[in-house]
């Protein structure tokens, strides 16, 4: 899915399914869909967030500011700016939900589509409701959905959403969910969680706790590791430092850890020691656990400037346990992969060799993600 770089038209918001082969060229996608195919804009672009899947294969997406007609009783009515979506695994839109405020959301470019969709686990037998779907945008309101009865517009005169906060801050981030908590950071904000009754099935309206770091413009989209349901940790990444035009400055990435039962525990953070810094900042950018590590993209020691314009202009940074060690001796390792690419000029080759360099540091952490 994707919308328009730096909002340049004209352009749609777009999803394109392709089926994979590991032999075949993916040239043609088998089904496409179009969020405004009359109208104009409604990018897809969630801070860089994918689709939300449930385990129907329903796809659940959020779209940007754009023409919105989809409550209008004369066709064509398929137009759904502002609005979150349901499509199924062929991509045909099969339900939707669009905020009361989506009008003013366009008018003021507070999209909706700024945050991306959570596809919450199923909640237990007795529960009000079993489905859930939840995501917030620019205007700092966090919709929690019903996936079964998404609602369609709401007009203000019914409340159409299962539940909504208010006034959280701006959302630029997909939320992640574990052990019934929902965890954020919004704009400028800390990382927090909202905690569901599964007997009410409803959030509290506060977060439950704050984490002690702001991570500046535009917040964190975070991750959590867990042995099942115990040993929860939170990982988020302070990438306000992006090195572009728009950034506050040019910096490392910093990847926290939290106890996901109380994220006002920083477990720690990959400043605590130069040893464990990161490339700078790349904005978006999500922790990705797998393998028993953290994985950390970053743009290396680029500044913001050409591919060319310094030594590594792309880096993965990975950290994770030290192999000869328990988790709960709460030790770390850090290993840093570089990757750099071949000046302009020079003959065609194949992907650049890359080169690995090792670290060591003490890392508390309750578990390996």
């Amino acid at each position: 899915s994707w919308a328009s770089h730096e909002d340049t038209g004209p352009y749609h918001g777009w999803v394109l399914g392709y089926q994979y082969s590991a032999t075949a060229a993916w040239a043609n996608p088998l089904y496409v869909y179009c969020d405004t195919p009359n109208g104009a804009a409604g990018g897809i672009w969630m801070s860089g967030g994918a689709p939300a899947f449930d385990s129907s294969g329903n796809l659940y997406l959020i779209t940007g500011n754009g023409t919105f007609d989809a409550n209008e009783t004369s066709t064509p009515n398929t137009d759904f700016g502002d609005s979150l979506l349901q499509l199924s695994s062929t991509l045909s839109e099969q339900q939707y939900f669009t905020p009361s405020d989506q009008a003013t959301d366009a008018a003021d470019d507070k999209d909706f589509g700024a945050g991306g969709a959570t596809v919450l686990v199923d909640l237990p037998s007795g529960s009000p409701v079993t489905h859930l779907v939840m995501g917030g945008g620019k205007d700092g309101n966090l919709y929690i959905l019903n996936r079964d009865a998404l609602g369609g517009y709401d007009d203000g005169s019914t409340p159409v959403a299962w539940q909504e906060i208010t006034g959280i801050g701006g959302l630029f981030a997909t939320g992640a969910y574990w052990n019934d908590e929902f965890y954020i950071v919004t704009a400028s904000g800390s990382l927090r969680n909202y905690q569901l009754s599964t007997s009410t099935g409803m959030f509290s309206l506060q977060g439950t706790a704050t984490s002690p770091a702001s991570y500046g413009w535009p917040g964190a989209s975070p991750s959590v590791s867990s042995s099942g349901t115990g040993n929860g940790i939170v990982w988020a990444l302070g990438d306000h430092l992006y090195c572009t035009a728009q950034a506050s400055g040019c910096g490392p990435s910093v990847l926290y850890a939290y106890d996901a039962t109380n994220v006002g525990t920083q477990l720690y953070n990959s400043s605590m020691a130069s040893a464990d810094a990161a490339g700078n900042a790349v904005k978006f950018t999500v922790p990705t656990v797998a393998n028993g590590k953290v994985y950390v993209g970053t743009r290396g020691n680029n500044t913001g400037g050409a591919e060319s314009s310094t030594s590594t202009p792309g880096e993965l940074d990975v950290y994770g346990l030290l192999p000869s060690v328990s988790a709960s001796s709460a030790v770390a390792h850090h290993a840093r992969r570089r990757v750099s690419a071949p000046a302009a000029a020079a003959p065609a080759q194949s992907t650049p060799i890359p080169t690995h360099r090792s670290k060591q540091q003490g890392v508390p952490q309750s578990t390996s993600p």
